[in-house]
């Protein structure tokens, strides 16, 4: 397209008004600078809209085509701008939220009547993926999406990266010696979540590194949370995201083991993405906002 859109307003204006001068009036711009805008709009659609004289205007037949087009145009630009305002104004509408099952029930589930207190007029729709979810195909808003994400089209941001860790019950705690070397560690690890269950799971010692073979021997749970009953229950000891560990930790029925033996952070990370927008709807952003903060208190 080699025309301007604004210089549409000001043929319409020149039509609707049956001259420049009056035109210049209405737009309170000079009439010099209607008569550029409308010789702009002709020039690049190689067609003259106006025949013109000194006394007298009168618009030609390809004039009247792009003036009905143009008053579409101008209609459209008017109802975009009345719906952006009332997007604007208050976020509402259906927001389609795909999440992982264990953030989900303990994350999102228990925060989301403060979310309905704050925003009425959002009709959130929570849809449940242990796989995640294809944004584009499933029409989804957002998504919230275990571990490093490969480069796509949508925008990705990080959520919550934080540590892996070794945890375990306080009664099986105090029936066995744990010791602290990896050799010890492996020993008493019983169950793992299934994305764990490898044949090398990095691991640093000292400023050593080396690997754990989780992919034998061990029970595999594709579930956090189960993984966290039986430890609590007694299954011995476990890796597992601290977001997930918090309450427990606090109340003492998990404990930290093994501090001196770190894991790779990235194999704890969540990541929040939705389709490249180069606006983001009210709605969206009041979301995301959300999810920042439960997952950081």
């Amino acid at each position: 397209m080699k025309w301007t859109i604004d210089d549409v307003p000001i043929f319409v204006a020149v039509v609707d008004h049956n001259g420049f001068t009056a035109a210049g009036r209405a737009l309170d711009m000079p009439k010099s600078t209607v008569s550029k805008a409308v010789s702009r709009l002709e020039e690049a659609l190689g067609l003259r809209l106006l025949d013109r004289n000194s006394r007298s205007l009168r618009i030609t037949a390809e004039g009247e085509t792009f003036y009905r087009q143009a008053l579409l145009i101008m209609e459209q630009v008017r109802e975009t701008d009345a719906a952006m305002a009332g997007l604007n104004a208050v976020p509402s509408g259906r927001l389609i939220v795909a999440l992982p099952p264990a953030f989900c029930q303990e994350i999102v589930s228990p925060n989301l009547a403060s979310f309905h207190r704050a925003y009425p007029q959002v009709d959130l729709d929570l849809v449940i993926a242990s796989h995640g979810s294809d944004i584009l195909r499933d029409q989804i808003d957002i998504a919230v999406v275990v571990g490093p994400q490969e480069d796509s089209d949508l925008i990705s941001r990080t959520l919550f990266a934080g540590p892996l860790i070794w945890v375990t019950s306080p009664d099986y705690l105090s029936q066995c010696t744990l010791g602290d070397s990896p050799d010890d560690l492996l020993r008493h690890i019983r169950i793992c979540e299934t994305r764990y269950g490898l044949r090398r799971v990095p691991y640093h010692l000292n400023g050593q590194a080396d690997h754990f073979d989780f992919a034998r021997g061990i029970t595999h749970v594709n579930d956090p949370l189960s993984v966290r009953k039986a430890v609590v229950c007694g299954a011995g000891v476990s890796l597992l995201p601290e977001l997930y560990c918090r309450q427990q930790l606090r109340d003492g029925s998990l404990v930290k083991v093994f501090q001196n033996i770190s894991l790779d952070l990235s194999a704890s990370k969540l990541s929040v993405v939705y389709p490249s927008r180069r606006l983001m709807s009210p709605k969206t952003r009041v979301f995301l906002e959300f999810l920042n903060r439960i997952c950081k208190a």
